[in-house]
Parts: C-alpha cells; sequence; structure tokens
C-alpha cells in the first residue's frame, strides 16, 4: 500500500453506566473525572492521537452534555488539516429509534464511514484507563490481512470469567470468542493465562460494512460489537487477536507496562485511583513521551495552610488543605478540606467541600460534595447505608452536590 492508510477512528461512549451510579446520574461514563483534572475518556482520544490517528468521532447517546462540552472544548485539532475529534450524538437517522447496541451505533453513523472512506477502522471503547500505541496494532493488522483485530490483554483463567475471552491457534486467528465462559481457554504458549478482550477493534473497512449490514438483517441479534459482530467474523476466519503485551508505549516503565483497567464499576473506579498514589505507581500519569491530554483549569496552585499536609496523595490545583491530613488519597482540581479533618484512602472530585474535624475514609466525593463540620464517612459503614450509596468492598460514594448536612 502506498503512502499512510487512511484510519477512522470511532470512540463508543454511549453506556448508561449503571454499575458506576451515583457517579453516572447525571453524566455518561466517560465524562466521569478521573484522577484529578482528567475525564475518562482522555485515556482512549490521548492513546488514539498520539499514535496519528486524527479523524476521531466520538459516539455518544446518553446524559451526553458534559461529555459533549468537554470534547468540543479539550480535543481541537487542526481543521486545516483535516484532523478533528468530534462528538457525534444519537441522531436516529433509521427513524425514530435510539442506538439498540453498539454495532446498532455504527450502523446508524456510516455516514461518518462514507464521508472519510477510510481503509481501517478503528473501534474503541472509552471508559478504559491505559496506555496503548494503536499504530503498532494497526501494523500487525495489516501484516495478517485480517477482518478484524481484536485487542487481548493476557489475565489469569480463574480471573478471566468477567470478560470476553479469545481462544486463538499459534497464528493468531482467533477460533472462539466466548462471552464471560465457565471454562476461559488458555492462550497457546501459557495454560493458566487467557487472552480477555479489550473492547478495541480494527477493522478492515469493507469487512465492517459487510459484517454491519448482515447483522441489522438479523433479527435474533442484539446488534452488540462484543456478542455480535466479532462472532461472525471469527466464523468466516477473518478475526486475529493483537496480543497487548507486544505493545510498547515511549517512556513506559516495567511497572507500568502494560496496565488496563476497566473502571465500570465503583470498586473498580476506586481501586484505580489507589493504584496512582504510591511512590512508584502502577500507573504512572507523568510521562511526558505519551501524555494523556485534557484541558487544564485556569486555577493556581494548591496550598497548604495552617500545617496542612498530604502524603502519598494527588492534589489538584486550586486546591486548598486548611490545618487538614490528607493521606493516601487523590485530591481533584478546586478542593477545600478544613481545619482539624482527616482524608483517608478517598477521591475527591473538583470542588468537594470536606468540613472542619471531618474524617472521610475510603470515599468517593463527586463534584461540588459537601461533608459537613464534624461528619464522619466510611467509619461506621452501617450508618452510611443508610444515607448514602455503599460499594460491595465499602468504598461509600456521595453523588454530584450531595450534602451531609
Amino acid at each position: 500500500m502506498k503512502g499512510q492508510p487512511r484510519v477512522l477512528g470511532i470512540v463508543l461512549a454511549g453506556g448508561e453506566g449503571k454499575r458506576l451510579w451515583p457517579l453516572t446520574a447525571d453524566r455518561a461514563k466517560p465524562a466521569v473525572p478521573f484522577a484529578g483534572n482528567y475525564r475518562l475518556v482522555d485515556f482512549v482520544l490521548s492513546n488514539l492521537v498520539n499514535a496519528g490517528f486524527h479523524r476521531l468521532c466520538v459516539l455518544t447517546q446518553y446524559k451526553s452534555h458534559s461529555l459533549d462540552r468537554h470534547i468540543s472544548t479539550t480535543w481541537r485539532l487542526s481543521n486545516v488539516l483535516g484532523q478533528y475529534v468530534t462528538p457525534v450524538p444519537a441522531q436516529q437517522r433509521l427513524g425514530p429509534r435510539w442506538y439498540t447496541g453498539s454495532a446498532d451505533a455504527i450502523y446508524q453513523s456510516l455516514n461518518l464511514v462514507h464521508d472519510e472512506d477510510p481503509d481501517y477502522i478503528a473501534v474503541f471503547g472509552a471508559d478504559h484507563v491505559y496506555r496503548m500505541d494503536p499504530g503498532q496494532m494497526l501494523e500487525r493488522h495489516i501484516e495478517t490481512g485480517a477482518g478484524v483485530t481484536v485487542a487481548g490483554i493476557r489475565v489469569p483463567r480463574a480471573e478471566a470469567r468477567a470478560f470476553g475471552c479469545i481462544d486463538s491457534d499459534e497464528t493468531g486467528k482467533i477460533t472462539r470468542f466466548l462471552e464471560k465462559p465457565a471454562d476461559p481457554p488458555a492462550v497457546p504458549d501459557d495454560p493458566d493465562v487467557t487472552f480477555a478482550s479489550m473492547g478495541n477493534y480494527l477493522f478492515s473497512t469493507g469487512a465492517l460494512l459487510d459484517a454491519l449490514r448482515a447483522d441489522a438483517a438479523n433479527k435474533d441479534s442484539v446488534h452488540d460489537m462484543g456478542g455480535d459482530i466479532i462472532p461472525m467474523l471469527v466464523s468466516t476466519g477473518e478475526a486475529y487477536v493483537y496480543d497487548f503485551a507486544d505493545n510498547q508505549v515511549p517512556g513506559e516503565t516495567e511497572r507500568d507496562r502494560g496496565y488496563w483497567r476497566d473502571v465500570g464499576t465503583l470498586d473498580a473506579y476506586y481501586d484505580a485511583h489507589m493504584d496512582l498514589v504510591s511512590v512508584h505507581p502502577v500507573f504512572n500519569l507523568y510521562n511526558q513521551k505519551w501524555p494523556i491530554r485534557t484541558a487544564t483549569p485556569p486555577l493556581p496552585p494548591a496550598k497548604f495552610v495552617n500545617s496542612g499536609s498530604a502524603t502519598e496523595s494527588i492534589v489538584g490545583p486550586g486546591t486548598i488543605v486548611s490545618g487538614a491530613r490528607v493521606v493516601d488519597s487523590v485530591i481533584s482540581a478546586d478542593v477545600t478540606i478544613e481545619d482539624g479533618a482527616v482524608v483517608e484512602g478517598s477521591v475527591l472530585l473538583p470542588g468537594a467541600r470536606v468540613g472542619k474535624g471531618a474524617t472521610v475514609r475510603r470515599a468517593i466525593l463527586d463534584k461540588n460534595v459537601t461533608v459537613a463540620d464534624g461528619t464522619t464517612l466510611g467509619v461506621d459503614l452501617e450508618a452510611d447505608r443508610a444515607r448514602y450509596t455503599v460499594s460491595s468492598s465499602g468504598v461509600v460514594v456521595l453523588g454530584k452536590g450531595a450534602s451531609t448536612a
């Protein structure tokens, strides 16, 4: 093939995110803040843009206003060079109905494909935390001549039952694609490990178009990418797996290489934040050779007064810690923590306020939450369950704008 292949990126960002409630009560899951200034969608967009994929459409549906605004104001590429990142709301192009599944979302948006006429289409999910160079995946896809290449991450077989699992031969051709199997298949070179699908796919355009049309005509389909489209291409011998372990990102360390987290539940979201705060973090936000891009709010630096302190923590701009102690926590921008308060092992999203003498342990406070003076969270879980959301592992979660007063 002469010249650079023409790639269109489609980011699927239309899920409701029910398992992240109440963080998704007022926003789409990809718009949920993460690690201070970021939104979850920033990770996939950064990976695609860093790899040189500069024509990106983000398909949205539920509660998409804040997500649309974030993309429109943060992700501005050069239109002069034909580069763009654009949110695409559900348009009901095939009649008065919303998307019935991820495959239907793309089928209803085929005008985007026809307008660009790409050689390849990258279809990536919008709610995972990771670094990846999709360009290396594209190279493998072209080498094999596949109709679709599915990114697979190696996970212990005992943990793979929660994922879509890939059974492949020694050449990488996928022989079976199994949704949450009781007995996950092993990878060819390790009997104790399974390829779990990362929800990232690279298609040859013709193969995707043919599969989408066949799927749209199938009345028994639920029109899902992982549940319907990928198995269809597996059955025709056109699907290959890409081993995420082969992906190398500039600036990565041995400790954070291969990091990938699905943050679709409250506990997974919390655990991913805790991965950030150690001295040598499991996931390193500070790799400037493969930056995670976002907009930085116009706020002053964080300030610590009256012997306020933060250890093993991330603290965002505009935050004031006054006579309070913060430990093992991720504190976003424009947070105030007042005299005598203690915040331990917690995630505070922008604009949160913790009053004097309050104690916050193993909690997630959404935007503009107010914790009144003297309040305790995460100390008496039975009392917390009566008023707030408490995850299965005991993380107390207060939704956007909530107050303990």
